[in-house]
């Protein structure tokens, strides 16, 4: 089991490093509903990273584990895929990224996270964790890799949890530190916010090419 995990703490970091989601938890913490769709947030954060790592464990199961010490030939297919996808988001980024990075913008649904109901903001934190183009590849990959390993289904369930506790840091920190420290949190969680803004493109990019070289190198090698 400390063999998968070394394995997927790479991933599990560059999900937890994601500035729209750190700045989206954020901003929840400074609308008037703020504990309790602060609290619905991270919730729905968590439970799509796990049912997307549960489905790919469920995958692995099936597909077959390993051969031999080997992860399966299908995880390096996965793997070798996932690599180029975010090599090529990071091209993207990279060449979108503003000049000046004080000029940076967030989305415009940003602007009305102050107006969403509680099932609103549920369902926000399942879409920037389960359908985010470098947290979703990323979870893939960390199940993959895990229902790949041939351990028990038991240090499976185990290390998917490590996993997305470690991927979740970006947002579970600041919802602790406003649920423990109330406003005197303000000003460190606004600084992290201003922060993220500004440099969310570069950083985005940066996470893709990396952890995207990453996935191509593993996928690679077990192919070979």
């Amino acid at each position: 089991m400390g063999q998968t995990l070394g394995d997927v703490m790479g991933y599990a970091a560059g999900v937890a490093i994601s500035p729209l989601p750190i700045v989206a938890v954020i901003l929840i913490l400074a609308t008037p509903r703020a504990r309790l769709n602060g609290t619905l947030f991270v919730i729905g954060w968590l439970v799509g990273l796990s049912a997307l790592g549960v489905v790919m464990l469920v995958i692995g199961g099936s597909a077959g584990s390993s051969t031999g010490k080997q992860p399966a030939t299908w995880v390096g297919g996965l793997k070798t895929g996932l690599g180029i996808l975010l090599v090529l988001f990071a091209v993207r980024h990279w060449r979108r990224r503003p000049a000046d990075a004080s000029q940076a913008q967030l989305p415009k649904w940003m602007a009305a996270v102050d107006r969403f109901t509680p099932v609103k903001t549920l369902g926000l934190g399942l879409a920037l964790s389960a359908a985010n183009l470098k947290n979703a590849p990323l979870t893939v990959a960390a199940g993959a890799t895990i229902s790949s390993s041939g351990i028990p289904a038991g240090q499976q369930a185990a290390s998917l949890a490590v996993f997305v506790a470690i991927a979740s840091l970006g947002l579970l920190v600041p919802l602790a530190a406003f649920l423990l420290m109330g406003e005197r949190a303000r000003r460190t969680l606004d600084s992290w916010k201003d922060w993220a803004v500004r440099h969310n493109t570069a950083v985005m990019a940066v996470l893709f090419f990396v952890l995207g070289l990453k996935l191509l190198g593993d996928g690679i090698g077990i192919l070979a």
